[in-house]
């Protein structure tokens, strides 16, 4: 599954580019769950942010941090939404230890949140889902 190694310079590239639609990310992500939280109940704010955060994720990944040779769009689609609910739970996880056992604000704990995921979800993205053209 992992067949090129970290030290690549394309798996390099192709990581310094996720970090950069990661940030991106967060950022709808921040910027959605204030908004949500006007409005919403925490968990239901959380999750909708979430949604737009990886729907920015998706559509800066697939088409250009981590372009794919895979033509089976349907399937690499199912295999992303099973890399996103890795994601989601662990923010979930996180989000919660820092709201409710930590004690951190809302807006500090999905920043802290997101870390923990990140190297898991490249890995998954990376080698499977978004394989790199061969070179």
């Amino acid at each position: 599954m992992f067949k090129a190694k970290l030290s690549d310079r394309q798996t390099q590239v192709r990581f310094a580019r996720f970090l950069a639609v990661g940030a991106t990310a967060f950022v709808v992500q921040l910027l959605a769950i204030k908004l949500f939280l006007l409005g919403l109940g925490t968990n239901a704010a959380f999750t909708l942010s979430f949604l737009c955060s990886t729907l920015t994720h998706y559509c800066l990944n697939r088409f250009w941090a981590l372009p794919s040779a895979r033509r089976d769009s349907w399937h690499q689609l199912r295999e992303y939404l099973g890399t996103v609910v890795i994601s989601y739970l662990i923010n979930l996880a996180v989000f919660h230890l820092c709201l409710d056992v930590i004690g951190l604000g809302k807006i500090w704990s999905t920043a802290v949140a997101v870390p923990p995921s990140t190297v898991v979800v490249f890995l998954l993205l990376n080698y499977r889902v978004f394989r790199a053209r061969p070179a």
